[in-house]
Order: structure tokens, then C-alpha cells, then sequence
């Protein structure tokens, strides 16, 4: 640094021209006198006495410069040193107290200074760690835009998505829209043109995601904007499910509820003139009764089964002689309808180690019932049963196989819901007795066994169920 440029340098530099200015001041004054009064040798003494003068105060001013060099430049620099070691992020630096006097009263206002912002970085700190932590930890994805649609700050699943959302095929439009997804992009605008919280549900190929996007503002300005996003396809499906159920449920209640009050106030207006008739009418009556009454024996047991508290008594069972004891009871409603059911079994037994014989003949039951109702007169209906192996476990593989008129391939992801209708040919009449929950408790069934159960089918062929049941116990 030159010395010059400094405050001690200037000061310095100060009071040697204020002890050249008297001195030549005093000489221009008293060198004539000089010359008068005293003679030629004492006022060449008396000139010398001048310079040695003028040099003591050059020397005295140099040292008075270089004493304030110590007491105020040198804390000075030691000020700026520190001042520039915080400004790089050294907080803990220091400046060391060597008075009492303004300086040092500096210094400890600086080392004060220091504390409370070493204090006030840290706070941040911390604070910035735990939103870092609790915004990495979120399961929803965070995405913060600024106003020109640039991702300043997002978690990873929020980063994942957005990049997945990217990479979709949007419009040409969409793709000028920087960061901002399409899915988004009406959302953000309207969020930056209003300035409050909105929300909305997206769908993006076959899922649904609920979005939260708010404003960030700063002195009443909008900056950007948050979004937090859920996949709530899950939900969506069960909320369809639920209000399908409640449909269903009240179109199948509806039917026999409406035969009943038509044929018992038919019975009541005696519009029926022969015993015959009203015995007709009472038959219907109780048919329909029957009906509800296994429509809500289905449902009680469904919940039940759903709520996991279906009551199965798991022990060794013989599947040789349940299949042939099921085959013989609908031997005869085969015949009935011209049917021709059939029964292939593999030559050694076939057991299980667990399972509930009372609910596997339900499941069979179930599934031979759907067989043989959808089943056109002169056809075939096998019940086939082998040990196989799947992925090194063993299992005994039942298959119901019809030649019915088959499901749509569309139609076969959901036959196992609740009360789901295929196409015509697969609907059940008025007059079947089913209630449309067979398939669900069906699989509710398998599933309580560790089993898999899975159809196949081609329109105009017939349809194939198959059911795995475990040999040996599986751990859960």
C-alpha cells in the first residue's frame, strides 16, 4: 500500500508541510534580521541552527507518523483482514483489543459483531439443514419455478417426475415452455397471473395426481411458484370403485325389491283368481327373497374376507377327493342341461398341506356354477387337476375350462371386481341367481391359501380358469 494513500501517510505527510511552512515562514521573516544583528560567523550559526531545527521536526513528525501507524493504522488493517476473512466464510476470526480507546472500543464492537452473525449463520444453517432433510424425506413431489419456467429448487421424486413429464410428447407449444410440464403449465400461469394458492388433478398417461401450486412472493411481487404434487391414482380407483359399488349394489337390491312389492301387492289386490296363480306368485316371491339373501350373505362375507377377517381352518386336505365330490354334484345340472362334464385327475393324490376344504369347494363351486350357466346345451366342461412347478415351489394347478361364448379381452383385467359385468354373453340373467360377487370372493379365497388364480379366454372358444394352490406352506 503506498504510505502516501494512507491516513497516517497523510497525516504524516501533513505535518512535515506544516514544519517546512513555519520554518520557512520564520527564515523569511528573520533571516534579514539575522544578517543585522548578529555577525557574519554567529548568523551562519544561527542558519545552521535553523536546519538542525528543521530536521528534529522532520524526525519527530516521522516518528509521531509511525507511532499512529501502531495505534491506528496497524488495528485498522487488522479490522479489514478479519472483515475480508468473514466476508470468505471464516465466522469464528477475531480481532485482537490492544486499548482502551475509540480503536479498541472498534475492535470489540467488530469481535461483537462477529459473534452475533457466527450465531446468526449457524441458525441458518441449521434451519436450511432440517427443510433440506424434511424436503428430501417428503414422499410428494416439491418443484419450485421462477417466473421465466426455470426449476430453481426440487426433491427428488420432484425432480424425477418433472424430468419424466419432459420427456413425454407434449405439443409444440409445450415444448417452448422451458421447464414447466404441460400437465403444469396452465396451472403455473394462473397461479403468476392471480397470486393464490390453487389446486387441480392432472391426469398424465394412466395416472391422476392431485397438485398444490402457491405463490413465492417477495414485497408483494410473485417470483415463482411451488408445486407439490400426489399420485393419487390409487385413490381415484378406489373412490370409483366405492361409488360403483353403491351403484351396483342398489341397481341389484332394486330388481328383486321392486318384484317383491309388485307380486305381493298383486297378491294383496287378489288379481291372482286361482290357487295356482297365487302359488306362482309366492313362488317368485320367495325366489327373489332367496336371492337378496344371498346377495347379502355375499356381501357380509366379501367385507369380511377385505377386512381380513375371514375365519379359514387351515389343515391337510385331500383335492383328489374334493374334485370328484364336486364333480358329482353338478353331474346331475349338467345333464339337466345337455351338458357334458368332464374330470381329468392326475394318478397320484393330490394334497395340500394347508388348506380349508369347506372354502376351496366354495371357490370350485363358484367357478363350475359360472361354467355351467354360461355354457351352451351339447357342450364341454372339463375340471382338470396336476402338480406343476412354478418358480421352484410346488403347486397343484386346477383348471375349469368352458366352451362358452367367451370373455373380451378387455374385459378379462376386471372380472374379479365386484359386481363387473363382461359383455352379454357372460351377463347373467334375471332369473341365473347370481349376485355378481362370485369372482371377487372366488379370489379373495385363493389369495387367503398363498394361491394365484388367472383366466384365459377367446370369444367364441370359451374361457379357461386356473387356480394355484400351494403344496407346502409359504411364509408370509
Amino acid at each position: 500500500m503506498v504510505i502516501w494513500r494512507s491516513v497516517v501517510g497523510k497525516l504524516w505527510l501533513t505535518i512535515i508541510a506544516l514544519v517546512a511552512a513555519v520554518l520557512l515562514i520564520l527564515g523569511m521573516f528573520l533571516l534579514q534580521y539575522i544578517d543585522i544583528a548578529f555577525s557574519k560567523s554567529n548568523s551562519h550559526a544561527v542558519k545552521v541552527l535553523f536546519v538542525y531545527t528543521a530536521i528534529i521536526g522532520f524526525l519527530l513528525s516521522t516518528f509521531f507518523a509511525f507511532f499512529l501507524s501502531t495505534k491506528i493504522t496497524q488495528p485498522l488493517l487488522q479490522m479489514k483482514k478479519a472483515a475480508d476473512l468473514i466476508s470468505q466464510g471464516e465466522y469464528r476470526t477475531r480481532v485482537p483489543i490492544r486499548s482502551t480507546d475509540e480503536i479498541g472500543d472498534l475492535a470489540n464492537t467488530f469481535n461483537n459483531m462477529a459473534v452475533e452473525l457466527e450465531t446468526l449463520i449457524r441458525d441458518l444453517n441449521h434451519e436450511k439443514e432440517h427443510l433440506a432433510s424434511v424436503h428430501r424425506s417428503m414422499a410428494d413431489a416439491v418443484v419450485t419455478f421462477d417466473t421465466s419456467g426455470q426449476v430453481i429448487l426440487s426433491n427428488p421424486s420432484g425432480q424425477q417426475l418433472v424430468d419424466r413429464w419432459l420427456e413425454l410428447e407434449w405439443t409444440e407449444e409445450s415444448r417452448m415452455r422451458s421447464q414447466v410440464p404441460g400437465p403444469l403449465f396452465d396451472l403455473y400461469l394462473k397461479v403468476l397471473r392471480e397470486g393464490r394458492d390453487l389446486t387441480d388433478k392432472v391426469h398424465v398417461q394412466s395416472a391422476v395426481w392431485s397438485v398444490v401450486m402457491a405463490p413465492l412472493k417477495s414485497n408483494d411481487a410473485v417470483r415463482g411458484a411451488v408445486a407439490v404434487m400426489r399420485n393419487v391414482t390409487e385413490e381415484s380407483k378406489l373412490e370409483k370403485l366405492r361409488r360403483d359399488f353403491v351403484a351396483n349394489v342398489s341397481h341389484e337390491l332394486r330388481t328383486p325389491l321392486s318384484m317383491l312389492q309388485g307380486y305381493s301387492e298383486a297378491l294383496l289386490d287378489d288379481i291372482a283368481a286361482s290357487p295356482e296363480e297365487r302359488r306362482e306368485l309366492a313362488q317368485v316371491i320367495n325366489e327373489e327373497s332367496l336371492r337378496m339373501g344371498r346377495l347379502v350373505k355375499d356381501l357380509l362375507d366379501l367385507a369380511r374376507m377385505e377386512a381380513g377377517h375371514l375365519e379359514i381352518n387351515l389343515e391337510p386336505t385331500d383335492l383328489t377327493m374334493l374334485l370328484k365330490r364336486v364333480h358329482r354334484k353338478f353331474q346331475g345340472l349338467a345333464k339337466e342341461q345337455n351338458i357334458q362334464l368332464d374330470i381329468e385327475l392326475a394318478d397320484e393324490p393330490l394334497m395340500i398341506a394347508e388348506g380349508d376344504e369347506d372354502r376351496l369347494e366354495q371357490v370350485l363351486t363358484n367357478l363350475l356354477s359360472n361354467a355351467v350357466r354360461h355354457t351352451p346345451q351339447e357342450a364341454h366342461i372339463a375340471l382338470c387337476a396336476q402338480p406343476v412347478i412354478v418358480n421352484r415351489q410346488a403347486y397343484v394347478e386346477i383348471r375349469v375350462r368352458d366352451e362358452g361364448e367367451g370373455i373380451p379381452s378387455e374385459d378379462l383385467p376386471y372380472i374379479f371386481e365386484r359386481f363387473y359385468k363382461a359383455d352379454k354373453a357372460r351377463t347373467r340373467g334375471a332369473s341365473s341367481g347370481g349376485t355378481g360377487l362370485g369372482l371377487a370372493i372366488v379370489k379373495n379365497i385363493i389369495e387367503s391359501h398363498h394361491g394365484q388364480i388367472r383366466a384365459e379366454s377367446t370369444v367364441g372358444v370359451g374361457t379357461v380358469f386356473t387356480v394355484l394352490l400351494p403344496v407346502d406352506p409359504i411364509v408370509a
